[in-house]
């Protein structure tokens, strides 16, 4: 047994300039392991809850209660515990707050303690997090295929397009360091036509360019534009990934597209999306309805479910028995994997397993609130998860990611690269079976 001498949480802020929680916990031998929590702007309402203070100070975003809360009533359960004992640890913060969505301790409290006692315990054992844990959870560690936002939208930036992500894969890629440089070319690519036409406005919360578009589709059209100018055919090595993130702009089935003063009936945003896969080279879609639109995501998954990744985030929140639920009514084929949404990492690593059960896409996810924490990639290849999304391809935060993931190449190999696996009962990954 190694022992829990302190946990210890402490106020640091995130790439937003919003206040987060950051967590310490020494070892009796000494060893240190420390993680940050997230947050997210575009939220599902049945994710766990950040504790923050309200009030005028802080724009209301302080977060002395959640640091009372890893302090006072979290750090007295753990101390003394076993590091390697995660789900034990976990377990006893849960019995702290029975609370659907930690709204009593706060989930930015929990998440950030959960993954620090998974950083110390692969400390203690001299290990790089990734390798732990394979080994903790009996995971094939593998290197992930890079979702790469190009343009961001939605809550990400100001609501300035309806779609809140467009963003690009590169599964016909050999290896990570090459889907990083055709990353850099489409990215810059889009920035220079967006230059080109007057409409570069800088980037949005995850470091993708702000939108300045008449429509939705002339997004996609730029993307293809910038996938062109870079040099590659869309739909080869490179392909698109959007998300919708429909329940920021939809309600009880009936959705409303700001940027074109157009409503719509799940049916309508139904046939739309489909008239877009069937335009364009698009592998991937997440939360093509609203979370609470359960009839329309069945629908849509019957009807392009056998030709593209569909994914839940806002519709599924990191918990298994969402997952399960959505597999019995054949709603969706792949889930986004975010920690803090969940609230601990034994809770993230039961939805993860019970998507791989029945065969379901996996793909780690960072929130647009971030930071130099890199623990998703480690989590993403030592689960062998296949897919990680970061954000775009600028701001410290998102490259500190990508970066780390380059380190742990030269730990596995290059030959550990997903690549296309991951995209594998799409389109994209029949497609390229065929021509091979």
């Amino acid at each position: 047994m190694t022992a829990i001498k302190s946990i210890t949480g402490r106020r640091v802020w995130d790439s937003r300039g919003h206040p987060t929680v950051e967590v310490d916990v020494f070892l009796e031998n000494g060893k240190l392991g420390r993680a940050i929590a997230p947050a997210g702007a575009s939220r599902g309402t049945r994710e766990a809850i950040d504790l923050r203070d309200g009030g005028p100070v802080l724009q209301g975003k302080g977060i002395e209660k959640a640091l009372a809360s890893v302090n006072g009533p979290i750090a007295s359960a753990l101390v003394g515990r076993d590091i390697y004992d995660q789900q034990g640890a976990d377990n006893a913060i849960l019995e702290l707050d029975p609370s659907a969505l930690k709204e009593t301790l706060g989930g930015n409290a929990t998440v950030a303690t959960s993954l620090a006692l998974l950083h110390t315990a692969a400390a203690d054992a001299g290990e790089p997090l990734w390798r732990h844990v394979a080994k903790a959870y009996g995971c094939t560690p593998s290197l992930p295929l890079p979702e790469v936002q190009i343009f961001g939208g939605g809550a990400h930036a100001g609501r300035r397009v309806d779609i809140q992500d467009f963003m690009i894969m590169v599964p016909g890629a050999k290896t990570f360091d090459e889907v990083m440089e055709v990353t850099n070319e489409v990215y810059f690519a889009a920035g220079d036509i967006m230059a080109s036409r007057g409409n570069l406005a800088g980037v949005a919360d995850e470091g993708g360019w702000w939108p300045v578009f008449k429509s939705n589709e002339e997004a996609l059209e730029t993307l293809v534009q910038a996938i062109e100018k870079a040099g590659e055919k869309p739909g080869e090595n490179v392909v698109i990934s959007l998300d919708i993130a429909a329940s920021e702009f939809g309600e009880n089935g009936t959705y409303r597209l700001a940027l074109e003063d157009r409503d719509m009936d799940s049916g309508q945003l139904i046939d739309m999306l489909g008239g877009w896969l069937d335009a364009y080279p698009i592998a991937s879609i997440e939360d093509p309805l609203g979370e609470d639109d359960q009839e329309g995501t069945i629908e849509f998954t019957r009807r392009f479910g056998d030709r593209v990744q569909i994914i839940g985030d806002d519709y599924l929140v990191t918990s298994a028995d969402l997952v399960r639920e959505a597999q019995a009514d054949n709603a969706c084929n792949a889930v986004l994997i975010k920690v803090n949404q969940i609230g601990t990492i034994t809770e993230a690593i039961e939805t993860f397993k019970a998507a791989q059960e029945k065969g379901w896409g996996t793909i780690v996810s960072a929130r647009s609130g971030e930071t130099e924490d890199a623990s998703i990639s480690h989590l993403s290849t030592g689960l062998g998860g296949r897919q990680l999304k970061v954000g775009s391809f600028q701001r410290s935060e998102r490259m500190v990611k990508w970066n780390e993931c380059l380190r742990i190449q030269d730990q596995l190999g290059q030959n550990s690269f997903a690549a296309g696996q991951a995209l594998a009962n799409t389109w994209w990954g029949k497609a390229n079976k065929k021509d091979s």
